[in-house]
Order: C-alpha cells, then sequence, then structure tokens
C-alpha cells in the first residue's frame, strides 16, 4: 500500500504514517478474515484428499481379493536342493514333472597352447598360424587375419571385431604367463566352434588350442521311454505351465519332482493387506475429524468422513450369507478397528476354502438341481471395494467431489482477496489525500494566520485604543 512522502507532518506535527497504518489495518478486518477463511478452506481440501489416499489404497487392497488369480496363488516345490524352482502367476496347483539331471549346460571355450610373457608380447614364432578359420555348428565360417608383429591383444580384438560368434580375452595365468582364450558368445551345444589354423611360412610350429570346455545343452531325462527336455542354459522354462526352474548338479540315477502347491500364506497376506488398508483409512477419518477437546483436527465432526467409518465398520459386523467373517478370522476390536487372525484364517482356508471365498470374495447366485436359487452373496472384500469406489471415483467420489467443493471455494475467497486489495489501495490513497489536503489547508491558516499578525502589529498605535 502507498505511503505518504514524510511520515510526519511539516505543520501538523502529525505522525500521518502510523494513523494512516493503524487506519488500514482496521479496513483490512474484512480481508484478514477471508485470508483466515482460505487458509483453513485449503486446510479442509487437503485433509480430504488425504483421507481419500487412504481410501484409494483400501480399494486396491480389496480389488486383489475380487480376482481369481488370489486364491489360486501357487508356489514352486523342489525336492532337491540342486534344483530351485519358482511360480508364476499362471501356475496352476497340482501339477508337477519328475526327472533326472543327465547333463549341465556348459558354454563352449578353448584356449591357446602357446603362452607369452605379456599382453603386448608380439605373437612371433609360438602361437596359432593365422589367418584363422572359425566355424560356428550351423556351418558358417569366418576368417581373422592378423597384422604383421601382430601382439596377443591385436589377435584378441581381431577375433572380436570379427563378428564370428566367439569373444576374445587375453588371460592371465601367472606373472608373466598368458594365453588367448575363446568363449562361444551362445550357450549350450548351439554354441559350439571349431578353429583351424593357417600353415605357417615363417619356419614357426603351430601350436592351436586346447579344449577347456565342450560346449552342450543341460538334458533332462523325465523318464518316460527315453523322453528329454534340453537348454541351453541350466534354467527350464514352462516344462510345466507358469514354473521356472533351475538345475545346478548332474545326477543321472537320482530323480527330482518339482510341483505347484497352492500357496494359501499369499492369500492370508493378501487378506491383511487390506485389513491393515482399512484400519489406515479408519485412522486417517479419525485424526481429520477428532473434536475432543484441544483437537486440531480440521474437520473435526464431519458426517461425511463419520458416515464412511460407520461403512468400513460394518462391513464386518454385517453378516454374509448367514454367516460371520469371524469365522475366517477377520473381526472387530473394541476401539472401533479390524482385526485379522491369520493362523484362524488359514485353517479355515485349508478345511473349507469355498466358504472361505465366500465369505471374503463373496459368490454369484447358483441355481439348484431342484430349481431353487440362491441369491449372490458379496463377501468382505466386495464390500469394501464397492466403499472405497464410492469414496475415490474420480468423478463421483464422495471424498474427491468434497476436495473440489473446497477447492472451488478457494478460488473464490482468493478472488475475494485480490478484490480487497485493489480496494484498500484505493483506500489509503484517499486516506493519504485528505491528510495531504488538510495539511495544505493548516500551512494555508498558518499562513493567513502569520500575514494578519503582521499586519497588525504595523498599524498605529492609536488604532490599537492605546
Amino acid at each position: 500500500m502507498a505511503g505518504m512522502s514524510v511520515s510526519t507532518g511539516l505543520i501538523s506535527g502529525i505522525d500521518y504514517n502510523t494513523m494512516i497504518s493503524q487506519l488500514m489495518q482496521i479496513e483490512a478486518n474484512p480481508q484478514t478474515l477471508l485470508k483466515n477463511k482460505l487458509l483453513d478452506t485449503k486446510a479442509d481440501a487437503a485433509a480430504y484428499r488425504a483421507v481419500n489416499t487412504t481410501f484409494d489404497a483400501l480399494r486396491s487392497a480389496a480389488e486383489a481379493l475380487t480376482k481369481s488369480a488370489t486364491f489360486g496363488a501357487a508356489k514352486a516345490t523342489s525336492s532337491s536342493t540342486d534344483v530351485v524352482a519358482t511360480a508364476a502367476a499362471t501356475a496352476k496347483p497340482g501339477s508337477q514333472v519328475s526327472f533326472s539331471v543327465l547333463t549341465l549346460a556348459r558354454t563352449h571355450t578353448e584356449i591357446s597352447q602357446g603362452q607369452w610373457s605379456s599382453k603386448t608380447a608380439p605373437l612371433g614364432t609360438d602361437g596359432p598360424g593365422w589367418p584363422l578359420t572359425i566355424t560356428d555348428s550351423a556351418g558358417k565360417t569366418a576368417t581373422v587375419e592378423l597384422p604383421a608383429g601382430g601382439t596377443l591383444t591385436d589377435a584378441a580384438s581381431a577375433i572380436n571385431s570379427a563378428g564370428v560368434g566367439v569373444t576374445a580375452t587375453v588371460v592371465q595365468l601367472a606373472g608373466d604367463k598368458f594365453r588367448l582364450q575363446l568363449t562361444s558368445t551362445t550357450g549350450g551345444g548351439g554354441g559350439v566352434f571349431t578353429v583351424a589354423e593357417t600353415p605357417r611360412t615363417d619356419g614357426g610350429t603351430t601350436t592351436g588350442f586346447a579344449l577347456l570346455a565342450q560346449g552342450q545343452d543341460a538334458t533332462l531325462d523325465l523318464g518316460i521311454e527315453g523322453l528329454t527336455a534340453s537348454s541351453a542354459t541350466n534354467t527350464f522354462t514352462d516344462l510345466i505351465p507358469g514354473v521356472t526352474f533351475t538345475v545346478s548338479k548332474a545326477d543321472p540315477t537320482g530323480f527330482t519332482t518339482v510341483g505347484v502347491d497352492s500357496d494359501p500364506a499369499a492369500v492370508s497376506t493378501a487378506v491383511k493387506t487390506m485389513v491393515d488398508a482399512a484400519n489406515a483409512a479408519l485412522s486417517a477419518i479419525a485424526t481429520h475429524t477428532n473434536s475432543s477437546t484441544g483437537s486440531t483436527a480440521v474437520l473435526k465432526g464431519d458426517s461425511t468422513l463419520r458416515a464412511l467409518s460407520n461403512s468400513v465398520l460394518s462391513t464386518i459386523s454385517t453378516a454374509i450369507g448367514g454367516a460371520s467373517a469371524s469365522t475366517v478370522g477377520i473381526t472387530l476390536t473394541r476401539d472401533g478397528r479390524l482385526s485379522f487372525d491369520a493362523e484362524t484364517f488359514t485353517a479355515a482356508l485349508a478345511a473349507d476354502p469355498t466358504t472361505v471365498q465366500r465369505l471374503v470374495n463373496g459368490a454369484d447366485a447358483t441355481t439348484g438341481p431342484d430349481g431353487t436359487t440362491s441369491p449372490a452373496v458379496q463377501g468382505v472384500a466386495q464390500r469394501l471395494l464397492a466403499l472405497a469406489k464410492q469414496a475415490t471415483n474420480s468423478t463421483t467420489g464422495i471424498l474427491v467431489l468434497k476436495a473440489k467443493g473446497e477447492d472451488q471455494e478457494a478460488s473464490t475467497l482468493t478472488s475475494q482477496i485480490e478484490d480487497w486489495d485493489r480496494r484498500l489501495e484505493l483506500r489509503e490513497a484517499s486516506i493519504t489525500a485528505r491528510f495531504n489536503a488538510m495539511e495544505v489547508a493548516l500551512g494555508t491558516l498558518q499562513s493567513k494566520s502569520s500575514w494578519l499578525s503582521s499586519q497588525l502589529g504595523s498599524l498605529p498605535s492609536w488604532s490599537s485604543g492605546s
């Protein structure tokens, strides 16, 4: 806001800046109230969004339990510590395969029989005869040249640049003992290669390459009329649909069984996740609506949130198809929260999986042989999912609309505050102008008073009645 050019009137001696500042504080009281209301409105919107976040997490957790894959969760098992197996979501409990490991996969590798004192030593008269002809397992050949005077490092570089499916490295066996190693870029039997040398014309002897590892596939004997399975690596995928396992030891005489079992622990974990998410939503509501003495909650006594809290609790307290959720370990506590007993749930799942799934995930309507129809039943997860969607839907969600309503109110308040900024600027300018006018008037009066005094002082003494 604009101030006066001087802080104290030259004629009146009044501190105009202080006086105008105090007057403007009074004038700005309505705007101050709007600013405070804006802060409260923004806090309300943030609180609704915080609760909405917890309900969205509840939606996600409940939705997971409405998927058949959750209740069909499976885990892979292996009868041998030398075979490690994992199951994907597509694995079906009950499937299995037995086998013996005939061979492990190896990558074809050869090493030069000649050796050199350093990586940069010239190949000289010891070593393979160049050019080399490398042939892969499919019969494709490639010729690799070495420049005159080439070193061991040059030889490795030439092979690597040739793109023949072979990687060359210089290996150090001791302080002054280096050799050239060739390794196939393809694992298993498909990576086998051969190296043919060119007879030397410099009188030297070709020393060639020695086999370090013969390339071969991992092979399993499935025990059925010579039926086998092979892999270029030691890992087998989808020999059982949805299962991957890795073998680490060849044992032609022993048999290993890899199978798929149901995984009740995974289902129990999914239910616990949903219960934890429901409790987090209840806690968020309690925090933001706390109306106890001294509470700073911004949504004290909010009826919408209280109704949501009651709805969460009623999903557990209300019977499901004539049965109680407590039979599968989901109960209410005295302090208004949900509790989950994993042992009770796991035992119930093992004893009667159909009933457990009905209580958690509900059941579709069915018609019996006698024509009697059993109505559809909503389980705990379905109820919580419907409630969470009702609260968090991006278009019609209760919490979303509440937050948007506060946003709109904040926008309106912001505009009103800005209008008050302009109004107060004009008001300050008006007050300042009036004080300036008063100062000018006082100056004029003072000037006239001085003139009149001087005139009276110049009158002859008789005129004053002396």
